[in-house]
C-alpha cells in the first residue's frame, strides 16, 4: 500500500495523470561498422596504393508522436563538424569518440489544414525534410537546419501518393558573417514539386526543385570563395515495377547551375552541369532477402555545392589533387546487401571513378577505386 501511494505520489509531481494523452515515443537507432580500402591511384609514381580504414556510424534517437497536430524527433550521433559524414575512424588510441545533436525538430501539423501541411523547424534529415531520390545533390548525412513547409508528406518523412510541394528556408553559416558583412550571412531557399502515381503495374515519381544560395560569395566562410554561387535546377524522377516477384527501380536525377559566371569567376558553362541514372533489383528487407544495385554518375566542377554531394565517390579522385571538393567526378558506384537475420544486414559497395574533366597537368586516364564493407543492425 505504501508503495502504491509513492508511485502515485511520484506520477503526480513529475506531471502524469489520468486524463495525460499517451505518446507515441518511437524510439529508433542504427550501428554501422564499415571497413574501407581505398585504392588511391592507377599511377606508377604513387608509392602507397591503398589506404585501409574500419570506421563506426552510431545514430540513436525518438520521434514522439505527442497528439494529432504535433510530433517532434531528437537524434544524437557519432561523427564531427562534417557536414556530409556521421563516420568516426577507429584507430585513435582507443580514445572516446564524439557524441553529437544530428537532429531536432518539431513537426506541427493542424487540424483545420487536415493535418496535410507539415510546419517543421530545426534540424532535421535532408532526405525526410525534402524529396531525394539519391545523393547527387545531398550527401545521406546531412541535416538541413532551419524552416521547411511540407505538403504531401506524413510526419515520418514519407511520402505519400499525389501532389508534393515543399518549401525550405535553410541557415548555410551564421556565425561566419562579422565585420564588414555583418548581417549578410548566407541562406539557403528550397522550392519542389514532385507527382507520385501509379500507372498499370508502374509506379512512378517525377519532380523538380530549386535551390538558391543567398549571400554565399562574399568570401568570409572558410569553406567558400567568393568565386563560387549554386543557383541549382533540378529535375528527378524513378519508375519501379516487378518481373515475376522480383522488384526493381530505375532512377535518375539531373541538376544544372545556373549562377553568373560572369560575377563568379570560379564557375564554368562547360561544367555546370550533373547527372546520375541507377538501377535497383531486389529489396533486402526480409532474412535471406538480397538486392544489388549499379549508378553511373557525373558531376561537373561547378554543377551542385561541392561540400554537399555525396563524400565517398569525390574522395577518390577530387580531394587527392585539387583540394577537398566533392564534384568533378565520374564514375560508377555498385552495391549490393544481404539481409542475414531479423535486424541486421551486410552490405557490400564498390566505386570506380575519375575526373569528369581532368585538371590542367593531371593524368586525365587516372581511376580510382574503394571497396567498403558494412555491417548495419537496426534497432
Amino acid at each position: 500500500m505504501k508503495k502504491t501511494a509513492m508511485l502515485i505520489g511520484l506520477a503526480a509531481v513529475l506531471g502524469f495523470s489520468s486524463n495525460a494523452q499517451a505518446i507515441d515515443w518511437n524510439w529508433k537507432g542504427d550501428i554501422r561498422y564499415r571497413y574501407q580500402s581505398q585504392l588511391k591511384a592507377d599511377q606508377d609514381d604513387v608509392d602507397d596504393h591503398s589506404k585501409d580504414r574500419h570506421r563506426i556510424r552510431v545514430r540513436f534517437g525518438v520521434s514522439p508522436w505527442i497528439n494529432e497536430e504535433l510530433s517532434a524527433g531528437l537524434q544524437l550521433s557519432s561523427g564531427g563538424d562534417d557536414p556530409v559524414s556521421r563516420n568516426e575512424t577507429l584507430g585513435d588510441n582507443f580514445a572516446a569518440d564524439g557524441i553529437m545533436l544530428n537532429q531536432a525538430y518539431i513537426d506541427y501539423h493542424p487540424m483545420f489544414l487536415d493535418g496535410d501541411v507539415n510546419f517543421i523547424l530545426g534540424k532535421r534529415e535532408a532526405k525526410s525534410t525534402l524529396t531525394v531520390i539519391d545523393d547527387l545533390v545531398w550527401d545521406g548525412d546531412v541535416t538541413l537546419e532551419g524552416i521547411t513547409v511540407q505538403y504531401g508528406k506524413d510526419a515520418k518523412g514519407k511520402e505519400k501518393s499525389g501532389l508534393c510541394a515543399i518549401a525550405g528556408y535553410y541557415l548555410v553559416d551564421e556565425a561566419a558573417y562579422v565585420g564588414e558583412y555583418e548581417g549578410t550571412a548566407p541562406y539557403l531557399l528550397a522550392a519542389q514539386l514532385s507527382y507520385k502515381g501509379t500507372v498499370s503495374d508502374l509506379g512512378y515519381q517525377v519532380g523538380a526543385s530549386y535551390y538558391n544560395y543567398v549571400n554565399l560569395g562574399h568570401g568570409k566562410i572558410a569553406d567558400y570563395s567568393e568565386e563560387m554561387d549554386y543557383d541549382i535546377v533540378e529535375l528527378f524522377g524513378n519508375v519501379s515495377g516487378k518481373v515475376s516477384s522480383l522488384p526493381w527501380k530505375l532512377y535518375g536525377q539531373f541538376a544544372q547551375n545556373f549562377a553568373d559566371t560572369d560575377e563568379h569567376t570560379y564557375l564554368d558553362d562547360d561544367a555546370n552541369t550533373a547527372y546520375l541514372v541507377g538501377l535497383k533489383l531486389g529489396k533486402a528487407k526480409k532474412p535471406g532477402q538480397m538486392e544489388a544495385s549499379v549508378e553511373y554518375f557525373n558531376l561537373g566542377e561547378s554543377s551542385v555545392n561541392p561540400y554537399l554531394t555525396d563524400s565517398d565517390r569525390g574522395d577518390l579522385t577530387a580531394q587527392e589533387v585539387v583540394g577537398d571538393f566533392l564534384t568533378n567526378v565520374e564514375g560508377f558506384k555498385v552495391g549490393a546487401k544481404y539481409q542475414l537475420i531479423q535486424n541486421m544486414q551486410l552490405g557490400m559497395t564498390y566505386f570506380n571513378t575519375g575526373y569528369a574533366d581532368a585538371p590542367e597537368g593531371t593524368d586525365s586516364d587516372w581511376r580510382g577505386h574503394m571497396l567498403q564493407a558494412d555491417a548495419v543492425v537496426k534497432f
